[in-house]
């Protein structure tokens, strides 16, 4: 788990990337010449790596056959994830839409921001699959990384610009429909 967490923070201090909101200035990592679009898009890209890992662990465990994790739990995480992607893809393509950019490439950007997911899932899922006494391993790596990115940039930025209360409500209903998802298909 803290192997998991440590990775990712040694990608965000590895890789420039600026979050949503703030001014150039405050790009994380090394200095660069970035232009502020497109630090953006590597911050989303850079914590897609955890995502697409927590699913190809999910999918690799139930092709692996092991009963704690059944194919339904691997599916409902996918779609839990997909339909978070949506809005992810449109935080980097709004941007670039306001910078200029042809509505088109701007959505082709958001969603290519998402590439990385399917290549750590497969990654992930090998893992599993070839390496089976490594799941539990696999699966605490995964989690570890996906609370580090939900600790350092999703629950600071949401109550920024006084959205505490609708944050804190979007939130709880992303949990519900996660819980209703894993219940119904698990």
């Amino acid at each position: 788990f803290l192997f998991g967490g440590a990775f990712l923070y040694g990608m965000d201090r590895s890789l420039p990337h600026l979050h949503r909101g703030l001014p150039t200035q405050s790009a994380e990592g090394p200095k660069t010449a970035w232009q502020r679009s497109v630090l953006l898009i590597a911050a989303i890209t850079l914590h897609n790596i955890p995502e697409g890992l927590a699913v190809g662990v999910a999918f690799g465990s139930a092709a692996a056959g092991i009963e704690s994790a059944p194919l339904s739990g691997a599916t409902a995480l996918a779609i839990g994830i997909g339909l978070q992607n949506i809005p992810e893809g449109i935080a980097v393509a709004v941007p670039l839409r306001g910078e200029g950019m042809s509505r088109s490439k701007a959505w082709m950007i958001g969603q290519a921001s998402a590439i990385v997911e399917p290549i750590a899932a497969v990654i992930g899922a090998a893992i599993v699959v070839y390496a089976a006494p490594v799941l539990p391993f696999a699966l605490s790596f995964a989690a570890g990384a996906m609370v580090y990115v939900v600790v350092e940039e999703l629950i600071p930025e949401t109550h920024q610009e006084g959205n505490e209360d609708l944050a804190t409500l979007f939130l709880m209903l992303g949990f519900t429909v996660m819980m209703v998802l894993d219940v119904s298909l698990g």
